[in-house]
């Protein structure tokens, strides 16, 4: 009868595929976290310049020979200050939700020397929709507007797309709102919240922007090396595990 040696048991591959991608997951996760502090470094000096020019006094918005191009990004919630005619005929009222209350933000167009600037007048609730239910300044007047610099609105799950045609607005987006109305040109790609009040009446409520830049980088960059350490350690215990069957 033949004999057969007894077969040396195989080191199982798995454990070092394992090995690997606790490895190469642990240096992922660091990556992600140093990441999240560039991030964090980035938000905190966001904040502290749209904190600066909020407070700072008002200047000229952009000027019309620079609207091509022009990132409203760059300039957000800078202190402006503009003059020029409302035309109230042409305002659109796109829904808001704010700390009054659900209601209409009323977008107005303004025009100026270098062309129309949409200005947030101001919140008003479903009972003063109609421009008719709301005391204003005469479309004849020229006016002073200070005010926050706006970029566009943008949608996303909890705000959805502008429907023209029926006349539902949804999202402050100045082009859209002049393609709907008749509004000389040109446009600034910019809207302007207005801070005080500038009609006669009390609505529209003014000066409810909302400035509010979510910070949890911090949070998130501890959560990456704490994956991180996690992934290290499961890592020792595959090796620790090696070194024993070895043995």
């Amino acid at each position: 009868m033949e004999n057969h040696a007894p077969a040396r048991p195989r080191r199982p591959l798995f454990r070092w595929a394992l090995l690997a991608f606790f490895l190469v997951s642990a240096a992922g996760f660091v990556a992600l976290g140093v990441w999240q502090v560039d991030r964090l470094g980035w938000k905190r000096d966001l904040i502290a310049r749209v904190d600066a020019r909020v407070h700072a006094d008002p200047v000229a918005p952009p000027a019309a020979s620079a609207w091509n191009g022009f990132d409203a990004a760059e300039d957000e919630y800078r202190r402006v200050q503009l003059r020029g005619r409302f035309l109230h005929s042409q305002e659109v009222a796109v829904y808001a939700s704010t700390e009054l209350g659900p209601g209409y933000w009323i977008m107005t167009p303004l025009v100026t020397g270098d062309g129309t600037v949409w200005i947030n007048r101001g919140y008003v609730d479903n009972a003063h929709r109609r421009a008719d239910t709301r005391a204003r300044v005469s479309e004849d007047d020229v006016i002073s507007v200070t005010g926050l610099l706006r970029q566009p609105d943008r949608a996303h799950l909890f705000l959805r797309d502008n429907v023209p045609d029926e006349d539902r607005w949804y999202l402050r987006v100045p082009a859209e709102m002049s393609a709907a109305r008749s509004v000389p040109q040109p446009v600034a790609p910019f809207f302007v919240d207005a801070q005080d009040r500038i009609d006669t009446g009390n609505w529209p409520v003014p000066g409810l922007t909302v400035i509010r830049f979510p910070d949890n980088h911090l949070s998130y960059a501890l959560t990456w090396f704490g994956m991180a350490v996690l992934a290290l350690l499961a890592a020792g215990f595959v090796l620790r595990s090696e070194f024993r069957r070895g043995r």
